[in-house]
């Protein structure tokens, strides 16, 4: 892992919304500079928070979260957001064109500039003119995902980004995903699917109860997995799939 991490979370603790367990509990983790970092776990382990904190959609109660060395509680929240850009679980295109889309993100985006942006999500020029609400599942969050890169953002946060999605939607998100990351912008994704992890991860963070349970690289989870981390990934293999939606 980098010397010089992208993120670092140093004791970070997430209080929850209701009396309880705290949503992320003295949380420590370093993200690599490069590649896609894919986070799993149970349900309600803090998958999300831990991207919310990254963007600052959610606040520690304590400790210190860092982008490039800096303390993101120190810096101006938009700008972070403009740098850190994040595709949420459902798509939420905006009312209007797709340049419309485009341009809420980067007001003054000529035509040429907006094109060359879709076509990094492999969707065509002729895209800009049609109604975003009204494209297929797969396109609307090719849009979304078109939107978040015109602010030129230096890291990707997806949260379950294909949940919603077909396969073939599913598995051409993953590409371009891989694609992106190999443009030199870092990833971290959160997904349920330990399937989908083994396809697209360079690093896996695995999430316990607010905690981080094992980083390994996807070859070496199972033989070094503590025991809990065993019963997980061997129980979510026998499930259907069908995934969570934590807070």
């Amino acid at each position: 892992m980098d010397v010089e991490p992208r993120f670092e979370f140093e004791s970070v603790r997430v209080d929850g919304r209701n009396a309880g367990s705290p949503r992320l509990d003295d949380l420590s983790l370093r993200v690599p500079k490069h590649g896609i970092t894919v986070v799993v776990g149970p349900s309600g382990a803090g998958k999300s928070t831990l991207l919310r904190v990254c963007n600052r959609l959610d606040v520690p109660d304590s400790g210190v979260v860092r982008l490039d060395g800096q303390d993101t509680a120190t810096l101006d929240v938009l700008a972070l957001r403009r740098r850190v850009g994040m595709v949420f679980q459902q798509p939420t295109p905006f009312p209007g064109t797709v340049r419309e889309n485009l341009a809420v993100a980067q007001p003054g985006l000529s035509d040429d500039e907006a094109a060359e942006i879709l076509a990094r999500c492999l969707l065509d020029r002729a895209f800009l003119d049609r109604p975003a609400t009204e494209l297929s599942g797969g396109e609307q969050q090719r849009v979304c995902l078109a939107r978040t890169l015109a602010t030129r953002p230096e890291v990707l946060l997806m949260d379950e980004p294909t949940s919603a999605l077909d396969q073939p939607s599913t598995f051409g998100l993953e590409r371009l995903a891989r694609r992106l990351s190999g443009e030199g912008i870092p990833i971290l994704w959160v997904s349920h699917d330990l399937a989908q992890m083994a396809r697209i991860a360079d690093l896996v963070v695995v999430l316990m109860h607010g905690r981080v349970a094992q980083v390994a690289e996807p070859a070496l989870l199972v033989g070094t997995a503590p025991p809990d981390v065993r019963a997980f990934l061997a129980s979510d293999a026998e499930s259907d799939g069908s995934g969570e939606h934590e807070q």
